[in-house]
């Protein structure tokens, strides 16, 4: 099996080429191939397949060529993931699978359409956040309120007064099951500047990790409600670097570097 690592700010993956969908992945081989001592190591899988041969998403074909399979570190599925689409674009784009410039990406939670610039930055089109009221969430003992913010994929982003680089995420932080059955994708941030903000993420399904981009994009979400906004551009530092967040009135845009690093072939 042939694969190739890449990574967004740091959040890296691991792309599986598979145009006719051709591979089995069960749960047990996706957390092998993120294992960071037994496997290669990842914060989740990229699989690449063509959309028509996809069943889940083949009704979007005609908007998109390829389908964006996302899987997280522990082998369950992922509706969406930021970095991952930057990262799967810039794949396609470098592997001769699509032209440089504009083109759709077929996900979970529908066609993300990403752009490559000149710089090298990759930019995808995340959709209109969706705030659905606060919730809480306890780290270390902590509690801290922030808001339920919909990406195609669950979030609550917190806005706190303690340090982030201070907090102990190497545990779930609590949360409320009732509201998030399937999980959820906790952000706390503090705000640095004006529309500047410095976050840490605990993912489901994955920990911690040192990026995420629905996880930034609901940040400036979180950051700007606070600051009685609900546009303009934000940046976001993550563990792993800094990425750009753009929020309008209709939708917003997450904007990065992504950069593959290697490949080689599995013998898990």
């Amino acid at each position: 099996m042939r694969f190739v690592k890449g990574h967004g700010t740091e959040n890296d993956f691991v792309i599986l080429p598979d145009p006719e969908g051709e591979l089995e992945l069960p749960t047990t081989l996706v957390a092998a191939m993120c294992d960071r001592r037994a496997g290669i190591g990842a914060d989740g899988v990229l699989h690449v397949v063509r959309t028509k041969h996809s069943p889940e998403v083949a009704d979007l074909a005609d908007d998109a060529e390829w389908f964006m399979d996302y899987r997280n570190a522990d082998g369950s599925l992922g509706e969406m993931c930021g970095n991952g689409t930057r990262v799967f674009a810039r794949y396609l784009v470098d592997m001769g699978l699509a032209l440089p410039g504009e083109f759709g990406v077929a996900t979970r939670a529908g066609v993300k359409r990403v752009r490559l610039a000149e710089t090298g930055d990759v930019s995808v089109e995340m959709g209109r956040p969706q705030v659905l009221g606060r919730s809480h969430t306890s780290v270390s003992g902590h509690e801290y309120e922030g808001l339920h913010v919909d990406m195609g994929n669950p979030h609550l982003a917190c806005v706190i007064g303690d340090p982030v680089t201070q907090l102990d995420l190497g545990r779930q932080p609590a949360f409320d099951p009732e509201r998030f059955p399937s999980g959820v994708n906790i952000e706390l941030l503090n705000p640095v500047g004006p529309r500047r903000v410095v976050m840490r993420v605990f993912e489901r399904g994955s920990g911690e990790t040192r990026s995420c981009g629905t996880g930034a994009v609901a940040s400036a979400v979180a950051a700007a409600h606070q600051a009685g906004e609900s546009t303009g551009t934000w940046a976001v530092e993550v563990r792993g670097g800094t990425v750009t967040v753009t929020l309008d009135e209709h939708t917003s845009h997450l904007a990065g570097p992504a950069v593959l690093v290697a490949s080689g072939e599995l013998n898990l």
